[in-house]
């Protein structure tokens, strides 16, 4: 594999000012020169987020490269002007699979869809609809240019059977494919519309994703309280995130520096109040006397990681520092994914919350007792030893002091790890941090 690295310097604009010949290269084969717009779309939402947290942020992003796809860790460093400066090393290469020669045909997407995703040849996102970015908390960096399953968790109909899938073997349209978003966890429903090249052959999907289907058995989950919630609260949250996000990324033209942070504060109150809806979705569920979790092989490792991936910009805004996770490689637990992702969501949540700028979280990840055990570590202030059992309780916070939460999150945490016959503990001393113990039964072997 040939090793490499790039430099470059781009502008306010996102126009690109300066850059090495190895990213000169990348940068012309997108379209792109000195000069003008920067052409790679991956760097470039992490330029804009750099830029709006005003914090250096580091991603591993895939930026394709003639034959091959390259893996790059790329970091990018807000300056004092608004400016960003690049610095990149390729992390590996592959092959691209099924490249399309010629140009792709238009093709319009599914009618009625509430947004619209794109993929090309080889099932790697292309474009996700901008309604969908805030209002469903989708990060751009971690999709575009990532396989579709960096978006969608797809599931198989009762027979076994993936409309999707059939619609690649049968180059096809597809409709009623059952997925859920990756990022939050809802269900929901996928349809689209082949898109062929020049020459006809198959170049990708123009799709969309459609109502939230119900879990079987869950109709009851999703009552009238749940349906008011989602109907009442969280499109217009998610419009008002939307809104307040294209404002602070300047996408509405030259903006006064103060309405930036006025749209700063109402997409973080639109987030907390959308997070109260979901808490309060999550704690009707887990009430229920029939609730149940799913009983699969999951790797908590990679659980884990993908937590550390969803919370890492919130960490930099916060000066905070989510360390490697440390530990086993890989260990398979009996549970539920997006349940078990959930839950160390939360505690890295709060771990990143309640730590001093400047300290590092830390999870660590072994075998003990027969059971996989998730460690995660803060340097915060710590829990008082009486305190340590009322924070599981339903609406007790730990810290009173600090904004937002809902006080249900441990609460619902906790149920979740006794719905899959796992546990959720706490050890700590004030002045100490806090160190939470996630233990789930192993997978048979």
């Amino acid at each position: 594999m040939t090793r490499g690295a790039f430099h470059a310097l781009v502008d306010a604009d996102d126009r690109v000012l300066s850059g090495d010949a190895r990213f000169a290269e990348l940068n012309d084969r997108a379209a792109g020169c000195s000069g003008a717009g920067l052409a790679l779309a991956t760097v470039g939402a992490l330029v804009r987020i750099a830029r709006g947290l005003r914090v250096p942020v580091a991603r591993t992003l895939t930026i394709g490269d003639e034959h091959v796809d390259g893996d790059w860790h790329v970091r990018a460093v807000p300056g004092e002007d608004h400016t960003v400066a690049l610095a990149a090393t390729l992390v590996r290469e592959r092959p691209i699979a099924s490249p399309a020669p010629g140009a792709v045909v238009a093709v319009e997407p599914p009618v009625g869809a509430a947004w619209t995703w794109e993929v090309d040849a080889g099932l790697r996102v292309v474009r996700v609809g901008a309604e969908a970015l805030g209002r469903e908390g989708l990060d751009p960096v971690a999709i575009i240019g990532h396989p579709l399953t960096s978006l969608f968790v797809l599931e198989a109909r009762d027979d076994g059977a993936m409309p999707l899938l059939e619609a690649v073997s049968t180059v096809r349209d597809f409709a009623g494919q059952v997925a859920r978003l990756r990022a939050n966890g809802v269900r929901i429903a996928l349809a689209a519309s082949v898109r062929r090249d020049a020459a006809g052959a198959f170049a990708g999907f123009v799709g969309g994703v459609f109502t939230v289907v119900p879990d079987v058995g869950e109709t009851r989950l999703t009552g009238e309280f749940n349906t008011r919630l989602h109907r009442v609260l969280r499109t217009p949250l998610g419009e008002i995130i939307a809104r307040a996000e294209s404002i602070r990324a300047a996408d509405a033209g030259p903006v006064d520096a103060h309405y930036i942070d006025y749209a700063a504060d109402i997409a973080s109150a639109g987030r907390h109040l959308l997070g109260l809806v979901d808490d309060l979705v999550n704690m009707e569920a887990i009430e229920r006397a029939d609730f149940s979790t799913v009983r699969d092989r999951i790797d908590m490792a990679e659980v884990a990681r993908e937590a550390a991936g969803l919370l890492a910009a919130r960490a930099a805004s916060r000066e905070v520092t989510i360390a490697p996770l440390a530990g086993e490689s890989s260990a398979l637990a009996t549970g539920e994914y997006r349940r078990a992702l959930q839950i160390v969501v939360n505690l890295l949540g709060n771990a990143v919350t309640y730590s001093p700028a400047g300290s590092i979280v830390r999870m660590r990840l072994k075998r003990r007792d027969g059971q996989i055990r998730l460690l995660v570590a803060d340097q915060g202030r710590g829990i008082p030893v009486h305190e340590q059992q009322r924070i599981f309780d339903k609406f007790a916070r730990g810290d009173d002091s600090e904004p937002g939460g809902s006080g249900l999150g441990l609460y619902i945490a906790r149920r979740l790890a006794q719905a899959m016959d796992g546990s959720l503990t706490v050890e700590s001393e004030p002045g100490e941090g806090a160190t939470f113990r996630l233990d789930l039964p192993p997978a048979a072997l």
